[in-house]
């Protein structure tokens, strides 16, 4: 029997899970359908303030790394122990969580002890609010060039990151920044939950 993931070191993790780049999958969009619909089923509605697809497999057409990452937007009320708990009883696994400067948990399914399962799924809990990631998906999805452009730098940076997930996704900052700035000018305002986007 090999280690168990909560074993292993952050190197052996980056080796046994390498950053892999293909192209878009036209199977995403239904994969996060099926994960948001168990969501819904096991969470409590009254914590659930809205649900997303977010990151590059959201974005049609652009290279991405085979995993569904979602956003769940949680009440600020919400009891996070319970969340938690119910999260990992519904076969997701703790990759990590913080409280400052803002609450941050992030789950995952499909990292097993042989590597990747076929369906690998990144779940991002956070309170409520006006969140980058779904400023910068909206922006891809209606900016051809710049999804050319980011698609051409993921493959740039895998050759010197494959495994380095840290250094890969810093290596991306500054290019997420600066379309992020873009979209929040353009879409003012859009996901600030002033405007009460649910779901």
């Amino acid at each position: 029997m090999g280690k168990e993931l909560s074993e292993m070191a952050l190197k052996e993790l980056w080796e046994l899970f390498p950053i892999i780049l293909k192209k878009y999958n036209t199977d995403y969009k239904e994969w996060y359908e099926t994960e948001k619909l168990k969501l819904l089923s096991c969470i409590d509605r009254k914590d659930i303030r809205r649900i997303n697809h977010i990151g590059s497999s959201a974005v049609e057409g652009l290279i991405a790394k085979p995993t569904v990452d979602i956003l769940l937007e949680i009440d600020n009320e919400s009891n996070i122990e319970q969340l938690r708990d119910v999260l990992l009883h519904n076969g997701w696994l703790l990759m990590s969580f913080e409280n400052k400067p803002c609450m941050k948990m992030v789950f995952n399914k499909g990292y097993t002890k042989e590597g990747f399962a076929e369906k690998v799924y990144h779940l991002h809990v956070r309170y409520y609010d006006n969140w980058n990631e779904l400023y910068f998906r909206d922006y891809l999805m209606e900016h051809d060039e710049v999804v050319k452009e980011y698609g051409e730098l993921k493959l740039e940076l895998i050759e010197k990151y494959e495994h380095d997930r840290d250094g890969y996704t810093n290596a991306k900052t500054n290019f997420i920044l600066k379309y992020t700035e873009k979209a929040k000018e353009e879409y003012v305002d859009k996901y600030n939950p002033r405007n009460n986007h649910n779901l």
